[in-house]
């Protein structure tokens, strides 16, 4: 959600959905193309001395097909696991590819800082099983979410996003989990903005995997209007979170 809350196809520069967990509620607009990608490590320890790192290269493709409503295609793309398990010890290591999310998003409004109201946008995407099979979810995965943003005085702005996603286990047949998570944003000049996070990336029963909520602080940096360059830090704060997340990226409008 690192942007300026402008018109909601944003010409005239470039508006990111990362590095922030929240979504912008702007589209890049129609015929426009973007790119975000990255690197990323997770970090977790259990009790039990098993240490995990996970590396991947999260992508968003955005494509713009009118003035308020972008096609998207997102994936975590290749990863890297390594699982070490302090007794006995042992090194587990896969490679492979994510999974494929398909997507649209419609810009339902622009928001208006004098009468407070909120840029909406709605989220429609789903999960394909295209993955790897060491990182290959269960079958489609659909999930729906609604994005408001705030802008504030003194360069402040608050972005809000929940929703809710379908999966599938195996032996137990498809779940619903919930996603709540809120942003607040400071540009600090032209080109360069903070924000500190919120997110409930997955609320859900711990017999369908637990809740997965982290802290995170992330600032991004416009090289032009149309290159930005990003970095994240999260901090796990359920036991079902990993302990700590690290990411870098860039961003590209064309």
């Amino acid at each position: 959600m690192l942007c300026y809350l402008v018109p909601a196809h944003a010409d005239d520069g470039i508006s990111t959905d990362r590095p922030d967990f929240v979504e912008s509620s702007q589209v890049v607009g129609k015929g426009r193309f973007q790119l975000e990608t990255g690197l990323a490590r997770e970090r977790s320890d259990d009790a039990s001395g098993t240490r995990l790192r996970v590396d991947s290269t999260p992508t968003l493709l955005r494509l713009g097909v009118s003035d308020t409503v972008e096609l998207r295609i997102e994936t975590d793309g290749y990863q890297r696991s390594r699982s070490v398990d302090a007794a006995p010890s042992r090194v587990t290591r896969e490679r492979g590819v994510a999974d494929t999310s398909l997507g649209i998003k419609w810009h339902m409004q622009d928001g208006d800082q004098a009468s407070g109201r909120p840029a909406i946008a709605w989220l429609l995407h789903v999960d394909v099983d295209t993955g790897s099979a060491a990182f290959r979810g269960n079958g489609l995965r659909p999930s729906l979410r609604v994005v408001g943003e705030w802008e504030l005085a003194d360069e402040l702005s608050v972005g809000a996003m929940g929703g809710f996603a379908v999966d599938r286990n195996p032996d137990s047949g498809r779940f619903a989990t919930g996603i709540l998570a809120v942003t607040v944003g400071r540009s600090w000049t032209d080109r360069f903005r903070t924000f500190v996070e919120l997110a409930g990336r997955q609320l859900a029963s711990s017999r369908h995997g637990g809740s997965v909520v982290s802290f995170d602080v992330g600032t991004a940096y416009l090289l032009s209007p149309s290159v930005q360059v990003d970095a994240v830090v999260s901090r796990g704060i359920t036991h079902t979170s990993p302990d700590w997340e690290f990411g870098a990226g860039l961003s590209i409008k064309f």
